[in-house]
Parts: C-alpha cells; structure tokens; sequence
C-alpha cells in the first residue's frame, strides 16, 4: 500500500494508520531516527539537554521544542551501509525527520559514522522552502552551538544542519537530539585560537563546505558558531530573490537608517564571511569553486579576505535602482550587503547599540571586534543575555557576591572625552572591582560584576577616541573585555602562586530569566556605614528582614566573622565597595591575590602618531604616584606593570 493509499485509509480508520505509520516508521529509522511515541515510553530525556528546554516556558523536563517544522519531504536515502527509505510512488515522498532536540533511546547504539555523511540526501531532510541553514565547528565550540541551534529552535526554524569537525561533537549533538553531519575533518577537540594555523584550516573547510552543498540546489544560510540569530531572518532574505549572495560586513558607520541592504558605494568596511546566504546559480557556485581554489592552493591566505579580494575584483554598476544589489565578481554575480545595524558585528551591537538607536529588531549578533579570545566571546553573549548555560551556572556552591558602583557624575560627564577623562573613569571603577575581587576571594564567592563605563572606544589603531561617522555614544557601557582579560579572569593558576581562583558572572546575570526563583529569593542587603554613628557595628544582625549594616574599613577577621553566617544565603550585595575592606591580614595571601588581579587587566589602543600606541590598564594605579595614562617610551618599557 502506498503512503496515498494509507490516507484514504486514514480518512476511515486513523487507528489503522497510527499503527501503520508507528510500525513503518519504527522499522525503517531503528538504528537513527525515534519515533516519538516509541520515544515517550520507552526512554528518558538526557538530564543534560533538558536545561536547554526550560528556557522556552512551552516546554521543559526533556519534552521537544514549539513549533517544530512539519515533515520534510525528500528522495530516497542511504542509512547506514545499505538501507534505504522504501519508494511507494514516483516522486517526493513523505518521510518523518525527528524534532530537534528528540534524544534517541540510550538503549540504541550510536549509528555508524557513514550515516553521517554530507550528501543531498541528508541535506533534503533537513531543508524547508529550499533553505537550509548550516554552522560548524569542534567539540570545544559545544556550547557556541547549543546556543545556536537554541536561538533557531525557539524562533521556530529546523531547516538546519551542523557539521561537526570531530567524531567527539558528532556523537555528542547526536545525543542531544540536533541535526549534525560529519566534515571528516579529524579537528583537535580544544580550541584552536583566532589566526591559528587549525583556524585557517577551519576557514578552508567553510568554502569546501560552501562549494559542496551549492550543487545540491538549495539555498545556503552559512553561519559561524560564534554568533546568534535574534529574530527569523528567512523572510529578510527573500526580501532579495535575485541576489546570488547577501553578506554581513565589519560595516561600523551606518548607510541606511531603516532596513534596507547598506548602500554598497558606501561600505568601506570588510564583508564578513560569518553570517552569508548564497543561492545555487551559476554565478555563486564560480565564486565558490574560485575561492576554494584561491585557497587550497596559497595556506597563508586568509579565507575572508580571499573572499574580499574576489568578490571585489569588480564591483559595480547596480544592478537596479530599488534593490541595493551590485554586480560584483565575473560582472555577473549580484551581491547585497546586509545592513550592519540589524545583521550585528561585535562593534555594532556591543559599542554602537546601533539598532536600539534606529528603532530597529537586529537579526543577528555576530562576536566580532572583541578581545580575549573565545573566553570573550562567551562573556558579550552573555552581558547581552542572550548565551544558554546550564542550570548549575546560576547556582554557585558558594553563593554570589554583587555591589552597587558608585560613580560621581564629574567622572562620566563633565570635560572632553579624552584619554586622561577615560583613565579616571575607568581607574575609579577598577579600584571597587578590586576590593570586590578581593572580597569575593575571602567570602568564597562568585563576583557579579558591575557594568563597565569607557569614555573611548578600544580598537587595534590608532583613533581620536570613538570612529568619526560612527553612532557610538560617551560615555557608554563597554563590553568587560575592552578593560579586563577576561580570559586570563577565568583560567585556572596554581594557588601557590596566585592565590584560590576567583569565578565571575557578567554584570547582567542577577537580571538573567534563567536566574532560579530560589537564588533570587536568598538575598542579604548589605548597607557600608561608618563606624560610630546609629546602628554601625559589626553584627550579624538583621536590622530589618534581609538587611544588615556593616561598618567600612573591616578587616579579614571581622568580614569573616560576620558573613560565616550567612553561608547559605545565595546573593550578598554590597551598597559599595568604597573603603569596605582593609586588606588580607596574611601578607602571603596578599602577595598571591595581587600577583592574580595585576593579570586581570589589558590595554586601551590607540595612541595616534605613536609606536607602539597602546596603553597599559594597571590594577594598582593608586599606589604610584604621579601615575599618568601614557604609552611605553621604549620597547623594554612595553610590558604590562609590574
């Protein structure tokens, strides 16, 4: 009986056809794909995806994500070695794909890597409206891509597919449930690092990966890890059906103020190869056999700026005087820019807030113009709240620790906004972050880290503060990694030298939805006073439900003394950190904090008509007088202080 056969069935006795899909369906995907209700009965949810799950208020405990994608329709297809979905009638014929995050049974066993392969038939599982959406990466990318394929799933797309550069990520998204296929590429698991010989390699699989699946005939949405979509983007790019390639760009001043494509006379920023979308004509599948060629025959190119080189080899006339497309290329391929207010670069969404200042809904946020390595990336989605950890990230063993900064309005406002206002900004902060690092150290807690004001921008040049034509406003809240090393924050040191590690969260973490009722609802206040006046004493006493006063200037003995008893209280917030805490009373561990938080701070960059032009951050500036904001006089002088 053919599937047509089975419906007319079904239009009499859907019972009938419920078993008959359940039996076909259970004998056919056996070793891949698990049919829900086999699912429901007879397996448990991985206790490590269904965090993932909770976030969306439809669904939690493990059940499957909202608004999962209707069945797909594809051809025939090869499962593990030599099965094949059975043809009933000629054509495309009904097969049921699995909803993301659908985890198989723990008592089937992991299907065969061949099964995994990159082929059109895969990709036809997968594919809706003729799109398919594609990032990659390796295992240490693992929760970059969660992230990802969360952001998708919630916005109600499943026409997606992630590659997976070693055989530790294939069988760990497999068993998370989300659509991966294998790269063959045999990667190292760890991360490799911006500029990396590895990362090049990671560039040269993106245009293999490109130039592979444009013969399939779909179109191809092809994505870095290290971004997040915001809002469905599908209906944008339909936006254009003659464009052969729409591309983000490191675009930092604006071209169009609403949501057309950037005026491509006007983009004199690169075009960014992290988030792209190409259609399968004949001009986009050129561009990208000439690009792999380009690079499989020079390794120290680039991928990005070979596809820049390309691409720009002419460019130009429009191709229209309505759709903002240009020939570029061979004088044939139409390319578009996608506005960079809304297909976000790090610069325009994390400095510049463009869209919140067009009024418009950005699309995607990409972690570009960022510093501190992937540790930094990780921190911006996060600030932005828009990173899934997991449940234990909310929930410290040892509690959190969070003030409130105080900042005189002369520090933020008053005079030019010049290096040495930025320094005094920024110091007057640093000071208070210190006391709370080291607050945070004794009590054994975490540190909620407050946001971070700049006067200037930080870039890898030379600039007069913020970028001329920009829409970035001083002063404004930075990123943390435009001042601190959040990378060398968070890496692990020997004790003997540095002291206990101190952990921190990102200044909107206590405002985070995934913060758990009861984290928020243990919560001790603690007002700094001074010591002497009404009710100033130290003393474990409430004066009022949740609320303590405690007097500045307490030693370690006292601090400890005092907050031992509210070990299980799970939020502590200071007033401020002004004058709170005196000091380690063992030199040793004074001795080790400092040589840990002296690490924690980088550079401000840079200093016009000066080589080199940055400037070191130092986290005891107040203990050198005369101390001034100024660049090394000399190659020895270039080093971080002492």
């Amino acid at each position: 009986m053919g599937w047509q056969g089975c419906q007319e069935v079904a239009n009499t006795r859907p019972l009938f056809l419920a078993i008959y899909a359940t039996v076909i369906v259970g004998v056919v995907f056996s070793s891949f794909y698990v049919f829900s209700a086999i699912y429901s009965a007879n397996s448990e949810a991985d206790p490590s995806t269904s965090w993932l799950s909770s976030r969306s208020p439809s669904f939690s405990n493990g059940d499957f994500p909202p608004r999962e994608q209707a069945p797909n329709f594809s051809r025939p297809t090869t499962m593990g070695t030599d099965r094949r979905v059975p043809v009933s009638t000629p054509g495309p014929q009904t097969m049921w794909v699995p909803p993301v995050w659908a985890v198989p049974p723990r008592t089937e066993k992991m299907p065969p890597l061949s099964t995994f392969r990159l082929s059109k038939e895969l990709v036809q599982q997968r594919v809706k409206d003729n799109v398919i959406i594609v990032t990659f990466g390796n295992y240490a990318f693992m929760d970059f891509i969660l992230t990802w394929v969360k952001h998708l799933t919630d916005l109600g797309l499943s026409n997606f597919l992630v590659g997976a550069m070693d055989t530790k990520l294939l069988e760990a998204l497999y068993w998370k449930g989300v659509p991966v296929f294998d790269m063959g590429s045999h990667m190292s698991t760890i991360d490799v690092g911006w500029g990396s010989p590895t990362f090049h390699k990671m560039g040269r699989e993106k245009v293999i990966l490109i130039d592979s699946v444009l013969p399939f005939g779909y179109e191809l949405l092809m994505c870095d890890t290290d971004m997040v979509w915001l809002k469905n983007p599908l209906p944008y790019l339909a936006r254009f059906p003659g464009a052969d390639v729409l591309t983000s760009s490191d675009q930092v001043i604006p071209t169009v103020v609403d949501d057309r494509l950037d005026i491509w006379q006007q983009v004199s920023g690169a075009y960014n190869i992290g988030i792209f979308h190409w259609r399968p004509t004949d001009s986009a599948k050129k561009l990208a056999k000439e690009w792999k060629d380009m690079l499989l025959a020079d390794e120290k190119i680039w991928d990005q700026n070979g596809f820049n080189d390309i691409v720009r080899r002419q460019l130009g006339p429009s191709v229209d005087e309505e759709s903002g497309l240009a020939y570029a290329f061979d004088g044939n391929l139409k390319l578009g820019i996608l506005p960079a207010s809304i297909f976000c670069s790090g610069h325009t969404y994390f400095v510049q807030a463009m869209y919140q200042q067009l009024r418009l809904e950005p699309y995607a946020v990409h972690t570009t113009f960022q510093y501190a390595g992937t540790e930094g990336k990780r921190h911006r989605l996060r600030e932005a709240m828009v990173f899934y950890d997991p449940p234990e990230y909310y929930n410290s063993p040892g509690g959190f620790l969070s003030f409130r900064p105080s900042i005189p309005k002369s520090l933020l406002l008053d005079g030019e906004h010049n290096i040495e206002s930025h320094f005094s900004l920024v110091n007057y902060q640093m000071k208070q972050i210190r006391t709370a690092l080291a607050i945070a150290s004794l009590l054994n807690r975490t540190l909620v880290m407050p946001p971070l004001w700049c006067r200037l921008d930080r870039l890898w040049f030379a600039h007069p503060g913020i970028l001329q034509g920009s829409m970035t406003r001083q002063p404004f809240v930075c990123p943390l990694d435009h001042v601190f090393e959040v990378n060398v924050m968070l890496k692990e040191m020997p004790d003997e030298e540095f002291g206990p590690g101190i952990d921190i969260r990102e200044y909107t973490f206590l405002d985070n939805p995934s913060m758990p009722k009861q984290v928020k609802e243990s919560w001790l206040d603690v007002q700094l006073c001074q010591e002497g006046t009404r009710d100033c004493r130290a003393s474990n006493d409430t004066s009022s439900p949740g609320i303590i006063r405690f007097p500045k200037h307490s030693n370690e003995e006292t601090f400890k003394a005092i907050f031992s008893s509210f070990k299980d209280v799970k939020v502590i917030q200071f007033s401020s950190m002004q004058d709170a805490f005196l000091g380690f009373s063992d030199k040793t561990r004074e001795q080790r904090f400092r040589n840990r938080v002296k690490r924690y701070v980088g550079i401000w960059c840079c200093v016009d008509h000066h080589t080199p032009g940055h400037i070191y951050y130092d986290m005891y500036w107040d203990e050198k007088p005369g101390w001034k904001p100024i660049p090394p006089k000399t190659p020895e002088d270039d080093h971080p202080p002492l």
